[in-house]
């Protein structure tokens, strides 16, 4: 069985007060094209589909076309679960009737916590992969407060709720599904010890960038399909656990990482092959830095390459140990017909 992690799409997103409609459009028709082109059967996303919890209509609009889309190929069985920038009431709201369509959305946990596990069967119902779909996990979730405790108590206290979670989970799974040759998967939407950002991101638990670590997770678990970090990475020996990173470039701290999803190739439970896909890069970021001719001689040479679908968006850093007059009006005047927009302009003292 072949499936397909994916995460961290932020539909919506503003980038310095520009949408990403259209990058969003080319990545997701990608995503559909790359899904039939290599037969996936199963896709899980986990979690951040959204950028914000109130999604312009664009987004959501991006979002039911590509789930219409794939209901068109041979990709039968979809899991999304909610990150900690979606709203779960979102998400949830059509749950029932994508249910009936094989998409099954997990928003947020419920007090029942076999409702995140979810199984995949084929026409004859045979179970053929079981995935626990774990989403966020907000604190209300994991903890009750309690009162006098420590910052570094109610972290440990959320680092435990977060390993319980998936212990009971595993505990489950165990008892009804191990004996069964096929996938066992688990989603989270967290920060795994060790992880590597490419720049400072919103830290889910406040305190605490290890809640998990990846030799914590039940071993019943073949894979961990992880979203939160934007940067594609594996833990552990095995590297079954792993963040997709996200679909395109969401700063410009993010240009340098090559952006993937991941294809898992199960022959029944064995996780035989593990295929990092590259997402083209649809509209290039590029950070120029160096003194004022400097940048402008990497303008005009990064200009010259050409044969871009969508104009590169350009943040500039003029290393300088003076005022510069007019400085934003200068580069802007100096790249007015060049195929680019600067995005972000600013000084680095020398």
């Amino acid at each position: 069985m072949k499936i397909l992690h994916t995460s961290d799409w932020h539909l919506g997103q503003k980038f310095l007060y520009n949408d990403r409609e259209e990058e969003h459009r080319l990545a997701l028709q990608w995503l559909v094209d790359t899904i039939y082109r290599e037969q996936v059967e199963g896709l899980i996303v986990a979690g951040d589909i959204f950028d914000i919890s109130n999604p312009p209509n664009y987004a959501r609009r991006l979002y039911y076309n590509f789930l219409t889309a794939l209901l068109k190929i041979p990709c039968k069985h979809i899991v999304i679960t909610g990150g900690n920038h979606d709203s779960p009431t979102m998400l949830d709201a059509p749950k029932e009737l994508l249910a009936a369509l094989n998409v099954h959305v997990i928003g947020a946990t419920t007090e029942n916590i076999e409702d995140e596990i979810i199984e995949w069967r084929n026409e004859q119902g045979e179970i053929k992969a079981v995935i626990a779909a774990v989403p966020f996990l907000r604190d209300g979730d994991l903890r009750f407060s309690v009162a006098g405790e420590s910052g570094y108590e109610r972290v440990e206290r959320i680092r435990e709720g977060i390993l319980r979670h998936y212990q009971t989970l595993g505990e489950i799974i165990t008892e009804n599904y191990k004996k069964l040759n096929i996938p066992i998967i688990t989603t989270g939407h967290l920060y795994m010890k060790g992880a590597l950002a490419s720049e400072k991101q919103d830290n889910i638990y406040i305190g605490d960038k290890e809640n998990m670590d990846a030799a914590k997770f039940p071993e019943v678990f073949d894979y961990v399909a992880l979203g939160h970090i934007h940067r594609a990475q594996a833990f552990g020996k095995d590297q079954r656990v792993r963040y997709s990173g996200s679909l395109i470039p969401l700063s410009f701290s993010e240009t340098k990482d090559d952006k993937s999803v991941y294809v898992l190739d199960f022959q029944g439970k064995k996780l035989d092959k593990i295929e990092t896909i590259p997402v083209p890069t649809f509209r290039r970021l590029k950070t120029i830095e160096g003194s004022i001719k400097e940048v402008e001689a990497a303008l005009e040479r990064f200009d010259s390459k050409g044969g871009r679908e969508l104009k590169p968006w350009v943040e500039v850093i003029v290393e300088t140990d003076r005022i510069i007059p007019q400085l934003d009006v200068h580069l802007k005047e100096f790249t007015k017909d060049m195929n680019l927009e600067l995005l972000k302009i600013r000084l680095k003292h020398n």
